[in-house]
């Protein structure tokens, strides 16, 4: 009894010839590529035309958990890109290091020791915690015991560590967080060693004091950046983390990503008289609020609006709190705001907020207030539906005269007060003319509100779209129509006016988070005003400078430039310092870490080196074959190495000038970097400061060529997700697939920013191909013997020549990184190629020199030039077999409906036979259509003079023809595309001839024992009626059966 093969038996064969290869390449030492030695070539004028290079890489990933299949994605772009620079004969380059900095590990391993103490070493004791906590929400739901406090709903971070595939009695040693730096690098070598990736491990490394070789090299950077005033030292607002008592940027969030501090101009509404609800609602707190002078205080990003100020609105279900700003003063917003204010040096007493009352939003209302620069001596407080407490402070000022918002709110205030419940009074001030605009007058609110037919603040979409529009004429447009700076540009007053109001104590400036950001420690971030060391990224020179390298890198999409554009014109001083987590030390004031977004901006340079420094030691602790000790790497040598500086001979222990001159070689062939792959969604910080480091650390020559981005990885069109289920590691992938058939579907995915898809039928579908290919290659191996040799026939020229148009293409695409299409003619339209080549040699046998193997060669090179007049006869010949094929079809349809005896005569399956009719000539109305559209067609617009055309044709007297009008519209729309190539219609190659070439072809794939080819001069009065519609380049045919 035979056993049935496995369902993934294929696949199973495939990954052990993967196998084979890895082992191959690791005992060839294959992708260990060095720079030549000054002893090979000396001269470096000439280095690179000598020896060509490319080097790649990708942003090293967070060594906190193993690759996904997005990062998998993103390094097969670099992947691919160096496998194809390989082949054209470059020493290319591929380096990959990790990231340890910051605090996501610091977070993790934290947690963990938490965990350790609540559940034991192992955790042995969460089981019996957690039925603790089920047996008590079963005697009680009101009430939780202070277990099921702490372990229910909550995912724990062991519990992720097991689903990472960490054995439950290892987990405990990941509470040191130096661990993980240990732990995860190898587990990527092994995921990207299985994917075939063609890395130099050599040249590796984690980052943080771990390593001391890389330490020395961030140290350097700093020191390097501050000496010409890139780093500096003062007040700053910056995202901040309460619970962790330090900045909380980009890589230190667990949510929150790219968003930045918003700032706005803070407005003091003073309190005048509570209205009734509001004295009620604040008697318990009486005492405390006592002899303060209470403000509502409303975030504006419009300070220059404030003259048209009616009231001020509240939303009524909001809880308010009112905090104590110092002895004298509190102020009425959300705790949201109150937390946020507690940072900037608003309250008198940092980081303290101290609440003197609480009362709901629906109880202010009706509340008797001061609004600054308003000519309304008081107004009063009005609720709208649409305030938000988490943005602002929960209090928003009204200028109906300028705000659809606040004008649409008003009036419907004013239709049903009852209904709002609110007193006619509160709600009768007229909106007062602030900005004078030159499509909407003084009024720009009301008018939009008219032009858009927004009759309540219930019309969101409209009241968006007015909001907009006023925003733009009225800052862009629009004048100061009231007030000290009456006449001037909005543009122009904005600033003064908030500085008018600051200066007089109505305002203040607050700044909060663009959206929520959560900080690794599970903590809502805040903005706050702290001393800091930043890099001053935005300084005009060094932006000026920062553009001139984007201006002259390449980008591959035109998105990807205008993300870095957009990005540099909003980004500024950035916080390059923290107190918590895994890094360098910054080296003049060592109680701060060098944040992980400004050590990971020029480790690029460090790959050229770090073989030569710690070969193969991922943390340094094995010297490489330089023989230099991490203290020896001091600022000067570093200098020196990268072509800053002169060799400091006079520095004690300083390595042999020869010794330094290896690793200057390195880093002087390999730089600049060539390309730089990576998620779109690391322009806005990583990719922008690596150009701004690279700007300020390296002359122009060494600046970055390329950055390529690409969107997010989705699985089977849907985003992956941990929570959902649909997610796959790159492990994963490799496991189900095999690596070339991920490879392909990864390569597949697509090629733009936009999300790619990896999908499972293509994976499958590259295992079957792949599979087929390698019997299809063993099958030719064993025949090569018995292949043809001689001159090459006919359809041999086709396959070299479709072989030579194929590699044309798939080089094109290789080198604009499309590698989507890369496949299609690098493997699907080559294998096409080859299929129709076999079938078509199926008597003859194919030609010896055209059928091999490849392998480790160099990207093929074109025998000779693409034979177009050979490719369009190609075309014509695969059209004309469809197109005999789908006439005999269509000639068994007509059959049964009912046709003419001679074609109900003749049967398919008997022996059969077909004439071919080849027109010689085009129609004569075809011709005067033609010369017609040629005559009046203006080359340097593109356009047709259709009045003059259809002149002509009416002098012609065709314009009768039914045919002629549709046919007219095709020519324009072949010379729309083509140009005036457009007009020419003749063939390049004869038809005749290539029909007789083809013969066999015909017969073979279509079953005619005869086909006869006629040309219009040899028709007969019967030939010419068969061959009425044909035109050159598209025959016409009948068929007959033989006796």
């Amino acid at each position: 009894m035979t056993t049935e093969a496995p369902k993934t038996a294929k696949r199973d064969f495939l990954r052990s010839l993967e196998g084979k290869a890895r082992s191959m390449w690791d005992e060839q030492k294959a992708f260990e590529v060095d720079a030549p030695t000054i002893e090979e070539h000396a001269n470096t004028a000439d280095l690179h035309a000598t020896y060509p290079k490319f080097m790649a890489c990708m942003p090293y990933p967070y060594m906190n958990g193993r690759l996904h299949l997005g990062h998998g994605f993103t390094f097969s772009k670099v992947e691919f890109a160096v496998s194809y620079e390989r082949m054209k004969g470059k020493r290319a380059l591929l380096p990959q290091g990790f990231h340890c900095t910051g605090m996501p590990i610091k977070a993790c391993a934290d947690k963990l020791k938490r965990e350790i103490e609540l559940f034991g070493q192992n955790f042995e004791r969460y089981e019996e915690m957690s039925m603790a906590n089920q047996l008590e929400e079963k005697v009680t739901v009101a009430k939780k015991s202070k277990v099921a406090a702490k372990t229910g709903n909550v995912t724990y971070q062991f519990q992720i560590m097991l689903q990472l595939g960490i054995a439950i009695e290892d987990i405990h040693k990941f509470a040191d967080p130096y661990y993980w730096t240990q732990y995860f690098p190898p587990q990527t070598v092994n995921d990207l060693t299985a994917f075939g990736a063609k890395v130099d491990y050599r040249r590796s490394f984690i980052t943080t004091d771990a390593n001391p070789y890389y330490d020395s090299f961030v140290r350097w950077q700093m020191n390097s950046l501050r000496a010409i005033n890139k780093v500096k030292f003062g007040e700053r607002y910056t995202i901040y983390s309460p619970v962790d008592q330090q900045p909380c940027l980009d890589h230190d969030r667990q949510s929150g990503e790219a968003l930045n501090p918003q700032e706005y101009t803070a407005i003091k509404i003073k309190v005048l008289e509570w209205s009734a609800k509001a004295t009620e609602a604040l008697a318990p707190f009486a005492d405390a609020i006592k002899d303060k002078n209470v403000y509502m205080v409303a975030a504006t990003l419009r300070p220059e609006t404030m003259y048209g100020q009616t009231n001020c609105f509240v939303g009524n279900d909001i809880t308010y709190g009112i905090y104590q700003v110092n002895d004298t003063d509190a102020y009425l917003v959300t705790e949201r705001a109150a937390r946020n204010m507690a940072f900037q040096k608003i309250f008198d007493q940092e980081g303290v907020l101290r609440k003197l009352a609480d009362i709901q939003g629906e109880d202010v209302v009706g509340t008797k207030i001061k609004a600054p620069l308003s000519s309304y001596d008081h107004v009063y407080v009005l609720p709208m539906d649409n305030v938000l407490p988490t943005k602002g402070t929960g209090v928003v000022t009204s200028v109906p005269s300028d705000s659809p918002d606040d004008y649409a709110t008003l009036q419907d205030l004013k239709k049903k007060p009852a209904y709002y419940k609110v007193e006619p009074e509160w709600v009768n001030f007229d909106p007062i003319p602030v900005l004078d605009t030159p499509t909407y007058g003084n009024m720009t609110a009301p008018k939009l509100c008219e032009l858009k037919k927004i009759n309540s603040q219930k019309d969101r979409v409209q009241l968006a779209e007015a909001k907009e529009l006023a925003y733009k004429e009225g800052f862009y447009q629009g004048t100061m129509a009231v007030g000290e700076y009456k006449g001037m540009k909005v543009q122009d007053a904005k600033n003064k006016i908030r500085d008018l109001l600051i200066a007089s104590k109505e305002a203040f400036v607050y700044n909060e988070p663009e959206g929520l950001i959560m900080s690794r420690s599970g903590d809502e971030c805040v903005v706050a005003l702290m001393d800091q060391w930043y890099l001053d990224y935005g300084e005009e020179q060094w932006k000026a400078q920062t553009e001139e390298c984007l201006a002259r890198m390449e980008t591959f999409t035109l998105e990807t430039r205008h993300q870095f554009e957009q990005t540099l014109g909003w980004l500024n001083q950035w916080a390059c310092a923290r107190s918590f987590g895994l890094g360098t030390k910054l080296p003049w004031d060592p109680q701060f870490l060098v944040e992980s977004l400004s050590d990971s901006t020029i480790y690029m340079a460090y790959y050229t080196v770090a073989h030569l420094l710690h070969q193969g030691s991922f943390d340094g602790r094995a010297p490489g074959p330089a023989g230099i000790r991490p203290e020896q790497m001091t600022d000067a040598v570093w200098d020196y190495v990268f072509g800053r500086g002169e060799y400091p001979a006079a520095e004690a222990n300083v390595p042999a000038l020869a010794t330094l001159d290896k690793l200057r070689r390195e880093f002087e062939y390999f730089y600049p970097l060539d390309v730089r792959c990576s998620g779109k969604d690391l322009i806005p910080n990583h990719l922008t400061f690596f150009l701004y480091n690279h700007t300020a650390m390296f002359p122009e020559d060494k600046w970055p060529r390329g950055v390529r981005s690409n969107g997010h990885l989705m699985l089977d069109s849907k985003k992956m997700s941990k929570s959902t289920g649909n997610f796959m590691t790159l492990a994963d992938a490799i496991e189900k697939y095999g690596a070339d058939a991920t490879r392909f579907a990864l390569a597949d995915a697509g090629d733009s920013v936009e999300d790619a898809n990896f999908e499972d039928t293509t994976a499958n579908a590259a295992i079957l191909r792949l599979h087929t290919l390698l019997e299809w290659v063993n099958d030719q191996i064993k025949t090569l013997p018995t292949l043809r040799t001689g001159p090459l026939n006919f359809f041999d020229r086709i396959f070299e020549n479709e072989m030579n148009s194929n590699i044309i293409a798939a080089e094109r695409c290789y080198a604009a990184t499309h590698y989507r299409d890369a496949i299609k003619y690098g493997v699907y339209e080559f294998q096409a190629a080859r299929d129709a080549y076999q079938v078509a040699c199926t008597s003859v046998g194919m030609h010896k020199d055209l059928d091999g193997l490849v392998i480790n060669t160099p990207f093929p090179e074109p025998s000779a030039p693409v034979d177009e007049k050979l490719m369009a006869a190609t075309l014509y010949i695969r059209r004309t077999i469809k197109a005999i094929r789908d006439a005999e079809i269509n000639l068994q349809k007509k059959k049964k409906k009912g046709a003419k005896a001679t074609e109900a005569a003749y049967n398919p399956n008997a022996p059969k036979a077909v004439k071919i009719y080849v027109a010689t000539k085009f129609p004569e109305w075809q011709e005067h259509c033609v010369n017609a559209l040629r005559t009046h067609y203006d080359a340097a617009t593109g356009k047709f003079d259709d009045v003059k055309i259809r002149a002509d044709l009416a002098a012609k007297g065709i314009l009768k023809n039914k045919k002629v009008m549709p046919f007219v519209q095709e020519q324009k729309k072949m010379v729309a595309k083509n140009g005036v190539e457009g007009f020419d219609r003749a063939l390049t190659f004869s038809e005749v001839e290539t029909l007789e070439l083809a013969l066999d072809e015909i017969k073979r794939n279509l079953g005619f024992n005869t086909v006869t080819i006629l040309k219009s001069e040899d028709w007969t009065e019967e030939d010419a009626k068969n061959g009425e519609q044909s035109v050159p380049g598209h025959p016409a045919y009948s068929f007959y059966n033989e006796n």
